[in-house]
């Protein structure tokens, strides 16, 4: 089912994102998380993608697998990075063949030890121009990033919402954004996009925080920013793990509670392929927003 269909129930959605595992080893963990999420139902989930040809058929493996063996609705992710027009639009193909609907349009981050993003000789620039082709060929739900905090590459705010007005404009039908500590920059955000004529449905993205060291590489990469409270409190506890987890539980289950209160249509849970946080946050979440009697999906 397309995405922006289920994001018009009237019910929050629940989405997760998952990467495909490199090893057997990864899979076995990413196959105990499936089984330890499954009761809570999410509306659908998503799968990464890089830049690789490996990494690419696993995308599609893992997205078909989903759909057909555990019933539910996935999101393939499909990013600029590396590939020429003739490779995206090979994957395009195998994503309909395989039945897969609904797509996020991606320009991608810049390869391991490079500080800038540079295009493929024969390839997009942005994921508003990888959006109008995937719209040009085929009729995926096609979905983009954004970024309540300005993406790391914008000069300001005013260039950010011009870029995002190109994915709209492409055919992005709904928007999921980027992780962020401060619910106010979400709403400020949401304000700014509706005052540019912007009404797709725009999907918290959050991130429980589990490490500190591994949230401070995080934010840093992708210029999001931890309110300085919660940070001092975070550093204050780095060496006790489970403090920290705690903590970091309690604020995103806060976060995403007001989120929804204030009329976010549901919560994107970053899960790095680890379930105990997400589970814990969206069991607490359940008990508000009870899934619908008969699931979107039939997890096995």
């Amino acid at each position: 089912m397309r995405i922006r269909e289920l994001l018009t129930t009237g019910r929050p959605s629940f989405s997760f994102e998952f990467f495909p595992p490199k090893d057997e080893a990864g899979f076995a963990q990413l196959r105990e998380t499936l089984a330890s999420l499954r009761e809570l139902r999410p509306t659908f989930v998503s799968v990464t993608y890089g830049a690789g040809g490996t990494t690419r058929r696993k995308t599609i493996e893992l997205v078909t697998r989903l759909r057909d063996e555990y019933g539910i609705e996935a999101m393939a992710h499909l990013t600029c990075a590396g590939a020429s027009r003739a490779e995206l639009l090979s994957v395009l193909e195998c994503l309909d063949e395989a039945g897969v609907e609904n797509v996020l349009a991606l320009r991608g981050d810049p390869p391991a030890g490079e500080e800038k993003f540079q295009a493929h000789p024969e390839g997009f620039e942005h994921a508003s121009d990888l959006a109008a082709f995937a719209r040009r060929y085929f009729n995926f739900c096609l979905g983009g990033a954004c970024y309540p905090e300005g993406h790391v590459e914008s000069p300001n705010l005013e260039a950010d919402l011009l870029h995002l007005k190109y994915k709209i404009a492409a055919g992005c039908e709904f928007l999921i954004t980027q992780l962020f500590f401060d619910n106010q920059r979400y709403f400020d955000f949401v304000a700014r996009a509706r005052a540019r004529g912007i009404g797709v449905p725009i999907i918290p993205g959050i991130m429980p925080i589990t490490n500190v060291r591994q949230i401070e590489r995080f934010t840093k990469i992708c210029g999001a920013t931890i309110p300085e409270p919660l940070l001092t409190e975070l550093r204050r506890l780095q060496n006790d793990p489970n403090a920290v987890l705690s903590l970091g539980v309690a604020h995103a289950t806060a976060q995403c509670l007001e989120l929804l209160q204030r009329g976010a249509p549901g919560i994107h849970f970053y899960t790095l392929n680890k379930s105990p946080a997400t589970r814990t946050i969206l069991t607490a979440l359940r008990t508000a927003y009870p899934p619908a009697r008969e699931p979107a999906g039939s997890w096995p």
